[in-house]
């Protein structure tokens, strides 16, 4: 089954909980929330003060991508603010293991997001301890971007690693998905889709994320 995944990064930050009634209205499984510290991504965004606020506001389950250095310093916060879903990256990180324990042991859901040129190998030895791996379609940092094509390969060689250890473990795509490329990046592998301003400036909220579930429907 896919899920969608509205980024909060193509919202209204002036109207944060406003757009988060309207995709959680609107059918929306999970809120991917953004987290950006200027450092190991250019550009800023919000911290777990602002996560904090909006779990009060929504039921929707809270998907906390963190593109940011020292990730291991911001896991409490994260989790103790109401993050369900913990994604690091990588690449942010000489401790993968421990930093995927870190976040197990807050009783939270451990992701590892991958960048464009980061290849699925470093995967090996930590994914049976995962709950999701993130493969990233653009380079991470703004929204609006054109989708990687070479992500496609990416997303099945890890659902053919999540197959073969047996397990359910979610593949989800982040950058450049739209009503466009959706149902052939479902094809490669992706179950959870993260879509910015392919949802929030589609003039049609509702009509979008129920057209991307449909077009997914004959998997």
């Amino acid at each position: 089954m896919i899920k969608i995944a509205p980024s909060i990064l193509s919202a209204d930050f002036a109207n944060l909980e406003r757009d988060i009634r309207l995709v959680e209205e609107a059918g929306a499984d999970m809120l991917h929330i953004d987290v950006m510290d200027g450092h190991f991504v250019p550009n800023i965004t919000i911290g777990h003060p602002v996560v904090k606020s909006l779990r009060k506001k929504s039921k929707l389950i809270f998907d906390c991508h963190l593109m940011i250095n020292n990730p291991e310093s911001y896991i409490d916060a994260f989790a103790d603010s109401g993050a369900d879903i913990i994604t690091v990256h990588a690449e942010a990180t000489v401790h993968l293991h421990r930093l995927i324990q870190m976040i197990k042991d807050k009783g939270k859901k451990a992701g590892v997001a991958l960048n464009p040129a980061t290849p699925v190998d470093v995967l090996q030895h930590v994914i049976s301890d995962l709950d999701m791996v993130l493969i990233m379609s653009v380079n991470p940092g703004f929204g609006g971007q054109r989708f990687i094509s070479a992500a496609h390969q990416k997303l099945s060689k890890v659902r053919s690693m999540t197959q073969e250890l047996g397990k359910n473990i979610d593949v989800q795509v982040d950058g450049g998905v739209g009503l466009d490329n959706i149902y052939d990046i479902a094809k490669s592998g992706a179950n959870i889709m993260v879509a910015g301003s392919a949802v929030f400036s589609s003039g049609d909220i509702p009509y979008t994320i129920k057209e991307m579930k449909r077009l997914c429907e004959k998997l």
